[in-house]
This record gives structure tokens, sequence and C-alpha cells, in this order.
């Protein structure tokens, strides 16, 4: 392959890191799914390129969805971090806002990022202006880094109150810092995010400080591996918010990666979308260890800045909106204290994995489950090291969930499903009907490992009229690293009635984060069609605390156009017109994108293909729906004519991927290789 054009993209899920390489030049792709290496992911990284049989000196680009900041602050496996902040305002990571852990009860445990003997405080203030009301002490910033250092601490945070107004005092206290501290791993609170309030400010900025060198360390051992192999040019990060970055540059905003991984599943969905017809989706990504469920209207995917990775830790930068749950592949079925069938979070992960692998697993999952139920073929399983008969499965779920229930091992294997499935039908509902949209509008989009084995059944439950399953639905996360752009978002607190805000500075300010982002985009040095820009406002009538994300248009950048974009915003939202309250400015955003180099999604479907249905047919076996068991015929995927037509029942069995139609749904197959699902209604 031409090294001028092999592009590849690899994801690392919790289960699976998956590859897709593609040239457009022959339009041929190639593909890997090998078990994820947890402690090293840099290891599993590698083995997906020799899977593939992809020579690193030939690569034109590498795009790379990576889990290793989410894993690390979910598991708190990050670096020792100081904070040096404002005199008098040490407790605010630990005092956040009037929540608590748990809605129910008075406990509930909360430890913040940073202990509270490694959060210094030094003499400075500004007021809500900008106006300096105590000058910074200096001696104050080098004692205090120095006590930091004593104490081992390999990352700092400096956030100053009001720095995102006048950050003079942060970025002087920062240069005092960096001259002092050992490594690069200084992070400037305003620098981050250049937002109002001071509690969400400051989080954002430690999370970024705890996994800064957690992710550098391995984005430079893997730099490293792939320049040994011959690879010459820089890696691509995804970013939480859609948009890929060089590298070298994400490790100062290393806080942006967090989400990376179900952020590319989105952009792939929404790719996928554009290109055949369908702009209106609710992604589904199931995978080994958990589903991740996003919205996508008019093609583009909701992006939010207002995630909470878990209880007192938000993480206020642009993030593509996804709500994850604990249910993949891989969650473990067992029955609580009160005799309840559960299922999920807990997961078998990759290592021991579900019982079917032959890895050490002893507790049944969604993947067994669905095993003796006939929608898997204990032969075709991924990452299987000895093999275990479907008898020892059997006899797992009747000994941990069947007995217990009064039910046989089949049926105690369909309430495990039932229950998977009600927990994500919620997740759907969650980003669907509590956000006023109706699921009816929309065409469920399902990828990932398991995503297609159970979404007829939740579309169905929902009443979503189409199923969406793209090529390869297995590797869809690989795919949105191969067609994401390259993107970077900036914000400005303006947080002013509207009224007292000129179009002078609503232009100023979009036109200074534009020039930011395009010189950037052009420092990284990849190939870009045309660069774009995305605006946005937060606003809020005064007096209220919520604030709604307004998407503006160029044409609109006044405050007329303002004040009008967010009257129909609110309208939409709420319906409800209030032209009596004054409206409030709170922050400014720009999106600068970078568009890359179209992939062709017909690469992806380029297979042999058989001539007619029955060609593509290589079984038949029992399977159970939910009424019932069915002898049903089983296809091969990657065989299927390209116009194919047919009912349901089907299983069809590719290598990243199984989807099972259930009786009464319509097919039909797409020009690109994607399955259309019309979905059959109950009857009332």
């Amino acid at each position: 392959m031409a090294k001028a054009s092999l592009t590849v993209g690899i994801d690392v899920g919790g289960t699976f890191t998956d590859l897709l390489a593609v040239d457009p030049a022959t339009n041929s792709v190639r593909l890997a799914k090998v078990p994820t290496t947890i402690d090293n992911q840099a290891l599993g990284f590698m083995a997906a390129l020799v899977a593939a049989g992809v020579d690193p000196g030939s690569l034109q680009a590498v795009v790379h969805g990576t889990t290793t900041t989410t894993n690390a602050l979910l598991e708190r496996k990050i670096a020792r971090i100081g904070l040096i902040t404002t005199r008098g305002f040490r407790d605010v990571l630990e005092l956040g806002r009037r929540t608590r852990p748990q809605p129910y009860g008075l406990r509930g445990a909360f430890r913040p990022l940073i202990d509270r003997e490694y959060r210094l405080e030094v003499a400075e203030r500004m007021d809500a202006d900008g106006k300096v009301l105590t000058p910074l002490d200096e001696t104050a910033v080098a004692d205090a880094a120095h006590r930091l250092l004593a104490m081992d601490c390999e990352a700092v945070v400096i956030h100053f109150l009001h720095s995102y107004i006048n950050p003079t005092h942060e970025l002087r206290a920062t240069e005092i810092v960096r001259a002092l501290w050992p490594n690069p791993y200084v992070t400037a609170g305003h620098t981050i995010l250049s937002e109002y309030r001071e509690f969400e400010r400051g989080v954002t900025a430690t999370v970024n400080a705890a996994v800064q060198p957690v992710l550098d360390r391995y984005l430079s051992r893997l730099r490293q591996e792939l320049a040994s192999k011959g690879f010459d040019r820089d890696i691509l990060v995804m970013q939480g918010n859609g948009g890929t970055i060089s590298s070298k540059l994400i490790a100062r905003a290393a806080v942006n990666t967090v989400m990376s991984g179900p952020a590319s599943g989105v952009m792939a969905a929404a790719y996928t979308g554009r290109a055949c017809g369908h702009a209106k989706l609710v992604t589904y990504d199931m995978g080994g260890t958990s589903t991740d469920v996003g919205l996508i209207e008019n093609a583009v995917p909701q992006v939010s800045g207002e995630l909470e990775l878990e209880y007192a830790m938000p993480i206020h930068v642009p993030m593509v909106d996804v709500h994850t749950i604990g249910a993949g592949g891989g969650s473990i079925a067992s029955l609580d204290a009160a005799g309840m069938l559960r299922v999920g979070p807990e997961s078998a992960g990759a290592r021991p994995g579900p019982i079917c692998y032959g890895q050490g697993g002893t507790e049944p999952t969604i993947t067994d489950a669905n095993l003796i139920l006939g929608r898997l073929d204990p032969r075709r399983l991924l990452g299987v090291d000895r093999p275990v008969t479907l008898d020892h499965v059997r006899d797992v779920i009747l000994d941990k969930v069947g007995r217990r229930l009064g039910l046989d091992a089949e049926a105690a294997a369909a309430a495990i499903l039932r229950i998977a499935n009600d927990r994500m039908a919620g997740a759907i509902r969650l980003m669907s009907l509590s956000r006023g949209h109706d699921p009816r509008d929309f065409a469920l989009f399902a990828f990932g490992g398991a995503g297609p084995l159970h979404a007829t059944a939740l579309a169905r439950e929902l009443a979503i009229p189409t199923v969406l399953v793209p090529a390869r639905p297995g590797i869809t996360n690989a795919l949105g690293c191969v067609v994401a752009d390259l993107r970077h978002d900036y914000v400005r607190t303006v947080n002013k009635p509207v009224s007292l805000v000129d179009d002078a500075t609503i232009a100023g300010i979009y036109a200074e984060q534009a020039r930011r982002g395009e010189t950037t985009i052009e420092s990284e040095g990849a190939p870009v069609r045309e660069i774009r820009r995305v605006l946005s406002a937060d606003m809020q009538f005064q007096g209220q605390s919520h604030i709604l994300s307004v998407p503006i248009e160029r044409a609109d950048v006044s405050v007329e156009g303002l004040r009008k974009a967010f009257a129909a915003a609110y309208l939409r939202r709420f319906g409800i017109e209030l032209p009596e309250i004054p409206p409030v400015l709170v922050n400014l955003h720009t999106a600068v994108i970078g568009v890359r180099p179209e992939i062709s999604l017909a690469a992806l479907a380029t297979d042999e293909r058989a001539g007619s249905l029955s060609a593509a047919q290589s079984d038949e076996r029992p399977a159970w729906f939910s009424d019932g068991w069915q002898v049903t015929p089983i296809y091969r995927r990657d065989r299927l004519p390209l116009d194919a037509a047919f009912e349901g029942p089907a299983i069809l069995e590719q290598l990243d991927c199984t989807t099972v139609i259930e009786p009464g749904d319509q097919v039909r197959s797409d020009q690109l290789g994607n399955l259309s699902i019309s979905v059959r209604r109950t009857a009332q």
C-alpha cells in the first residue's frame, strides 16, 4: 500500500482494541480486533497493527482513541498533584456545590483529587471585574512550589479566583513555578477553562493535572514504539469533543481526552448517517464493559460542556454528549441481598472475561446468556483462550442465577437479557425523552461488538421505527478515528446582561478565538480540506441559574442576533417566551474545525458478495426470541448481496459482530453495506 494514502484508526476499548486501516487510493481496508492490554494499552495498540499486517512505516496517518485518561480517573491511578490557590480558597475543591453523593440517606463518601495537605494558599486577589485587590505574593508562590516538590508532587495546578476575567496573576505564578518545576506538568486553570465558577474551573484544571503525566508517558512510549518501526509522523489523538489533535499538543490539555473513545463512535455514526440519508440518530454503542448512548440531530452530534464523570468531578470542557452505563457484553449478572436479579455495572472485563472465553471467568455475563440462547456461535467468539462447553456455561448460570429464581438455565439467561435490555432502554430514554425528543423521530444506530445483538429488541421497546447497523459495527469507533476532523474549542466568559454588551465585543471575542484555532491547526501539519467555525453562546434570563447553550450563525454575531437566537432556543426547549426578562450573555464559544480528507464508506463493503440471499446462508440453528425458540437462518454478513432484502428471524455473523434480527422485522442492505431494519410493531 502506498505510504501517502494509508490511514489507520485504532480505538482502545475496555475489552478489545479495534483497528481499521483505509487506503482511499485502492478502495481497500484492513481490520483487526485484539484483546485490550489493560496495564499498558500500547501493547494492544502495536498488537493490532501486527494482526492487521500493517507496517507502521507505510502509514500516512495514525488516529488513536484512548481510554487511558478515563480509566486513570475512575480507578484513581493518577499523579500526585499539588494546588496553589488564592488565600482562603484551598477548600473550594472539597466544598463543591450543595449536593451529596447519594440522593437519599445521610451517608456518602467523597475524596477530592487533591488531599488537603497538598492544597496551599498564597496572597493575591482579583475582584469579579478583574481589578487587582491584593497583589500577587511572588515569594509565597515560589515557597509553595518548593513545599509541593518536597512532598513528592509530580504535577501542580495554579488556580486563582476570577482568573477567567484577568489571568495576570495566574500567568505570573505559572512563570515562577515553571522555573522551579522539574517537568512540564504545570497547569494554569484559565488556560484549560476560561470560564466563571471557581469550583468547576478548579476541578477541570485539577483533572487535567491528574492525568497529564499518565497520558504524556503513554503517548511518549507509543511514539517511540512507532518510530522504532519506521513511522515518522505525529499521532493524532481523539478528543472528547469528537475532533482530533496532535499527540504533542494534547499533553498540555489532557483533560480533553476524557470520553475520547465514546466520542469516536458518535462521530462515525454522524458520518455514516450523512452518507446514507439518516440525519437524526440515537447512537447505541454496546461494547464489552459499557453502553454509550448519544444523540445526533441534522447529522451533527450534540456537544455539552457539563460532563460530571463521577460525583463532584465536573469536567467543563466541550465533549460529545454521551450517557454511559455499566452494561456491556462482560457485565456480570448476580442476585443482590434481596434476591433481585441485577446486571452490571460490575464487569468481567477483558480478563478474565465471560465464562465462555475460557480465560478463567466464573461469573455469568450478558455474553454467556446470548451464547446459550443460540444468538452467538461458540465457534466464532474472539479472544477465546481455552474453549469451554455450552453445558459448562449453562451449569454456571443455573447455579448462580437460575436455581435461586426457580428457573432453568435458558429461562435464567432470558431474564438476564431482559434486565440488561431494560437498563439500556432507560439510557436511551434519558438521552431522548427526558430532553424533549421523541425517539420515534430518530433511527437507532447500533454498533459496538454487542450492540446489534440487542438493537431491534430495544427499538421495539422504545417504538423506534428503524435500526441502522453499519457495515462494520464492531470497529465503528476505529472508523470514527479515521473520519474525525481536527478540532479545537475555546470559551470566554462575559457574564453581563446583553444590553451592556456591544457588537464589537462579541465580534472581537469570536475573531480572537478563530485566530487561535486556525494557528493551532496550521501548526499540527495534518492535511485538511478546509477550516470551519462553529459558534455558540451560553445564555440565561436574569435571575435564573440554568444556562442554555445556543447555536449562533455567522450572520447573527451581534447583540440583536444573540438576543433572537436565545429567544428561539428557549421557546424550542421550554415552550414559553419571556420577553419581559432581560437575557444575560454568560459565555461565548468557538469550535475551530480542520476538515480532513473524506473517506469513502464503500471501502468497508468491498467483500466478495454472494449472488443471492440463499448463497450467503451458512447454517441454521435454534435461537431464542421474546416469543420463544425458533429455527433461525444464519447468514454471513460479508456475503450478503448489497441489495438484499429479507424478513426476520435471522442472525448475521461477521468478524467483529453478530446482528440479531427479530421475527417479523424487515431488513434491507444499501450500497455502502449498511443494514436498515424496519422494526415490527408489537400488537397493542
